[in-house]
């Protein structure tokens, strides 16, 4: 049994350590770790990543890819490797950043009535249970939350539905926030407008 393990966030780790699947006993052998450069590296448009594992599976992999996509810029092949042997002092910059937006976002969605979450130790997205918020609204269909936010708080979230089917015994309901791109002004802003919304009747 082979694992692929996608470890797109490792490095994005607020409080503690990240374990990767590799440090276990018996799965370097048999695991692929898929890595990207755009999350530490903000290399988001830059579409770059690579796979590590044992060198055989490596090479299969590499003549798979090399089918599918090939042809990787110099500048941006440079860039790479800059980003992983240079100075760690801008992705550090970052991960500080993507903190306090983390810590804000907790604190403005914790102060609205029906929310409770915990903050997340990695990534830099939140997955509240709205499901209060859609009884109090009288609201069957997450569609008319996520419209009536954007309507009405011009606040846009992604739901439940965009990430995968939901599990035969799963009810409640679910928004995803995102807090990469937007400074804490706006963060601030957005959810007082999104608090207003979804505690009006």
């Amino acid at each position: 049994l082979w694992v692929l393990s996608d470890e797109a966030y490792f490095e994005i780790v607020y409080d503690g350590d990240a374990t990767s699947i590799v440090s276990l006993p018996g799965m370097k052998e048999r695991t692929v770790i898929l890595y990207t450069f755009s999350k530490k590296f903000a290399m988001t448009g830059w579409r770059v990543g690579g796979s590590i594992g044992p060198r055989e599976i490596i090479k299969r992999i590499a003549k798979l890819n090399v089918n599918a996509e090939s042809c990787t810029t110099h500048f941006i092949q440079n860039a790479m490797v800059e980003a992983l042997n240079g100075d760690q002092t801008g992705s550090q910059k970052i991960l500080e950043k993507l903190k306090v937006r983390r810590d804000a976002t907790v604190k403005g969605l914790n102060a609205i009535d029906g929310i409770d979450i915990v903050a997340p130790r990695t990534t830099f997205y939140l997955f509240p249970n709205v499901t209060k918020v859609m009884e109090r609204k009288g609201l069957h269909k997450i569609e008319d939350l996520q419209n009536g936010a954007l309507t009405n708080a011009n606040v846009s979230f992604c739901t439940r539905e965009h990430f995968g089917r939901a599990q035969a015994d799963e009810s409640d309901y679910y928004i995803r926030l995102a807090y990469s791109g937007i400074s804490v002004e706006d963060i601030n802003e957005g959810l007082i407008k999104l608090k207003d919304f979804f505690e009006s009747q």
